[in-house]
């Protein structure tokens, strides 16, 4: 008996409980969704002012006037502003190539020779953030003009939420990353899962409950000794098949070590670990580092790829005043040097805020908050997310 007492109705088992209240639950956030953004209600992303469309495409200020005072760019606002929309960004980045004298330099798509980049994003401790670099940084990156697909592989699917797709309304049976990597005759090819956003550049395979399908399969599957067994290599045969499409592959990986964490690390090019700077979340990071290894050496005797081009430590979350968390930032680079990111990325009000709304820092006005801490907030983002752009260009050999 749960929480009764002996004059109450009729025992509670714990299933029923939960039940109820996973149903109720439900019903009562698609109420609130649809109250927040109605059926009918298309996400979008905002206009950028002149500093920021500027350094999205990678020149300065002053040299985005004088082409606009070429008579390119979009038309100025009632008020004489002009502000650009990301298809702006986008033409204008075409136009500066056209005019230029080397190859392309602000259509950032790989050339010749250049891999597909596939960072596998992780932690398998909840509130390290792994959400929430996963999404700025897909988007920054396709705000920078490369072609970016963001895979939702955690069943709570809040990368999906965060694009515009609801795991309990618009992600039916089937189209997850699971529908392209299931077993049996089921298994659709992965172009007929990979959808748009607003985000021109960014595509998205969204997630919900059905990525634990894969999970309970797999087991079975390695115990019929069936011939397609090797589970670990179907996120990167699947990936294999769209690669021209894209430079940059983002898995947000879920929070647990499964067959679909090993399989998304065995499809990686590069590793991100996100990092609260706490005594006990790095404690369960290094039990989280001893299993991965322990079961990567079980995937690599079994034929498994396990070499990168880069694996890298992110520090979240981080309170600068915070002596501890001071502390342990500094504790982390005397191990790890190099390996931890330079840059970290602040806790802020204006990135959980924005989160309610279901938004990046990217996408929400800067006029809903107070300046100061929006500005520190995207500063922080940016660096962090610029620092792993210069990772890629080094992965592709370029200055």
């Amino acid at each position: 008996m749960l929480d009764q007492n002996p004059a109450d109705a009729p025992a509670t088992t714990l299933r029923s409980l939960i039940a109820s209240d996973a149903e109720d639950l439900a019903r009562q956030l698609q109420a609130h969704q649809s109250r927040i953004f109605p059926p009918t209600a298309q996400k979008t992303i905002r206009l950028f002012t002149p500093a920021e469309a500027a350094d999205f495409i990678g020149i300065h200020e002053g040299y985005l006037r004088q082409i606009v005072a070429d008579g390119h760019g979009p038309a100025p606002q009632p008020n004489g502003r002009r502000l650009y929309s990301v298809n702006d960004l986008e033409e204008l980045r075409r136009l500066l190539d056209a005019n230029g004298k080397s190859a392309a330099k602000y259509v950032r798509h790989r050339r010749d020779g250049e891999k597909l980049q596939i960072i596998s994003i992780m932690n398998f401790k909840g509130g390290s953030a792994k959400t929430t670099t996963s999404a700025h940084l897909a988007q920054y990156l396709a705000l920078r003009g490369y072609r970016v697909l963001a895979i939702d592989l955690d069943p709570q699917a809040s990368l999906s939420a965060m694009f515009g797709h609801q795991p309990e309304l618009d992600v039916d049976q089937n189209e997850t990353l699971y529908g392209a990597i299931r077993y049996g005759s089921d298994r659709r090819h992965i172009t007929e899962i990979v959808r748009a956003t607003y985000t021109p550049n960014l595509h998205i395979i969204p997630g919900n409950l059905e990525l634990m399908e894969f999970e309970h399969e797999t087991p079975k599957v390695l115990a019929d000794k069936r011939p397609d067994t090797m589970f670990f290599s179907r996120i990167g045969e699947c990936l294999a098949d769209i690669e021209s499409a894209y430079d940059v592959v983002i898995l947000d990986c879920p929070p647990q070590l499964g067959f679909l964490s090993l399989s998304a690390l065995c499809a990686a090019t590069a590793i991100l670990i996100t990092v609260h700077p706490q005594m006990l979340d790095v404690m369960s990071m290094s039990q989280f580092l001893h299993m991965t290894s322990d079961l990567l050496a079980v995937v690599e005797n079994a034929g498994g790829k396990t070499d990168y081009d880069w694996m890298r430590y992110l520090v979240t979350r981080f309170e600068p005043n915070d002596g501890p968390q001071n502390q342990m930032a500094g504790f982390m680079r005397s191990i790890f040097g190099n390996r931890v990111l330079e840059n970290e990325m602040l806790k802020s009000t204006a990135i959980s805020d924005a989160g309610l709304t279901k938004q990046t820092l990217y996408e929400v006005d800067r006029s809903l908050f107070t300046r100061g801490t929006y500005d520190r907030a995207l500063e922080s983002l940016t660096l962090v997310n610029g620092e792993i752009e210069e990772l890629l260009r080094r992965t592709w050999g370029r200055k």
